[in-house]
């Protein structure tokens, strides 16, 4: 297994309020990328909101394979928003990229 740090991009159609940023910041606070190498150098926020409402959330994601790391990704991402009272057409993602590998060798 691999931990992947992956982003997911998306827009927050009718903006996004201080208590929806907190409560999608606390679903998704055990996949914070800050705590990989790569997140810590290179300072990867767990969210992080344009003045326009699009978005990106950047993960820390442990799978076998690329695909799966982006897949579990969006999958983490739709249930914290669903949770915080997004729906998908409230908060349309793009797709998942891997933004960088945390890998022992």
């Amino acid at each position: 297994m691999t931990d992947y740090v992956i982003t997911v991009p998306g827009t927050f159609v009718h903006g996004i309020t201080d208590a929806q940023r907190s409560s999608v910041e606390r679903k998704l606070r055990p996949q914070d990328p800050a705590n990989t190498d790569f997140g810590e150098s290179e300072e990867l926020s767990l969210l992080t909101v344009q003045d326009v409402n699009t978005f990106s959330v950047r993960l820390e994601v442990e799978a076998a394979s690329r695909s799966e790391a982006e897949a579990n990704a969006v999958r983490l991402v739709s249930a914290a928003l669903r949770d915080s009272g997004f729906s998908e057409e409230d908060a349309p993602l793009g797709p998942a990229a891997v933004t960088g590998i945390d890998r022992e060798f």
